[in-house]
């Protein structure tokens, strides 16, 4: 095993735990795919989780500028499947403090805990297991911003974009392999349904 895991040890990984699938799926935005990816179901193992999390703080640990930060740095995650990255890479990377945004009640707007609160300046990492519309991490992109905090990366186990994918500009994005799965917007158009293939509808 490499210091930095390789694309083939982290998709093999995916592959031996059933986090990563192949066939055809549709998710809960109606998009179909041939894959379909759920890395909790890889990080259920310590030694997985701790691979992935520690890879993914070499990676961060690279970049001097992010390195300089660590005492003073928080790694923020949308809960609740990037709550194990974020702790793993918060302990690796020994940042000052790891903590999570969510959505409220009714599945609205992103929100913190009430007393959880950001300082003008404060230095943040987003993390989180996968990277595919990126839509919950710009809204907590936006909300740090908007409580003054200054996010300086973007830190996923897997990379896995589809059409749909929000747009992060320049933040620095770190990641450990890059899926590139066949996405097709509707029945109508994907090659799956046009050959039979049996349909599954997963939760994202």
């Amino acid at each position: 095993m490499h210091l930095i895991p390789t694309q083939d040890e982290v998709v093999s990984v995916l592959r031996e735990t059933g986090a990563l699938r192949d066939g055809h799926f549709e998710y809960s935005g109606g998009l179909h795919s041939n894959e379909y990816l759920q890395v909790p179901l890889a990080m259920r193992y310590y030694q997985y989780q701790r691979m992935f999390s520690v890879g993914l703080s070499r990676l961060l640990r690279a970049n001097a500028e992010i390195r300089a930060m660590v005492p003073h740095l928080s790694i923020v995650a949308p809960a609740n499947a990037g709550l194990p990255v974020a702790y793993g890479v918060c302990e690796a990377l020994r940042a000052k403090q790891v903590y999570w945004g969510e959505t409220d009640q009714n599945g609205g707007s992103m929100r913190f805990r009430q007393y959880l609160e950001q300082h003008p300046g404060e230095q943040v990492v987003l993390v989180d297991d996968i990277l595919r519309t990126g839509n919950k991490l710009s809204q907590l992109k936006a909300l740090l911003h908007s409580r003054g905090a200054q996010v300086v990366g973007l830190a996923v186990v897997i990379y896995q974009p589809n059409p749909q994918i929000h747009d992060f500009g320049s933040l620095p994005l770190y990641y450990l392999a890059k899926l590139d799965a066949s996405y097709y917007t509707d029945s109508a158009h994907c090659d799956l349904c046009k050959r039979g293939v049996p349909l599954e509808k997963v939760i994202t």
